[in-house]
């Protein structure tokens, strides 16, 4: 478990738990830079890239860390209208 608000710990959890968790907390804290999904799921590898692929983030990388993985995530905001549209 960690206190860190920009990890989310989905270690344990099944397929699509830890992408719906790492879209939640996007959602909610959007001040957060980047985000570190913690996974022991095998599906998360290929989850979490689709889901920046989506959502218009930028996947950075995945660290197996014993016997789980860390994908890490740079959140990318909304860029503001070009001339003000």
């Amino acid at each position: 478990m960690t206190d860190d608000p920009s990890v989310v710990d989905a270690r344990g959890e099944r397929c699509p738990l830890p992408v719906i968790r790492l879209a939640r907390l996007v959602r909610d804290r959007p001040d957060l830079a980047t985000v570190t999904v913690l996974a022991t799921d095998p599906a998360a590898a290929h989850d979490v890239p689709a889901w920046c692929r989506m959502r218009g983030h930028r996947f950075v990388e995945a660290r197996a860390e014993g016997d789980h993985t860390a994908y890490v995530v740079e959140v990318v905001s909304p860029s503001a209208p070009e001339g003000g549209r």
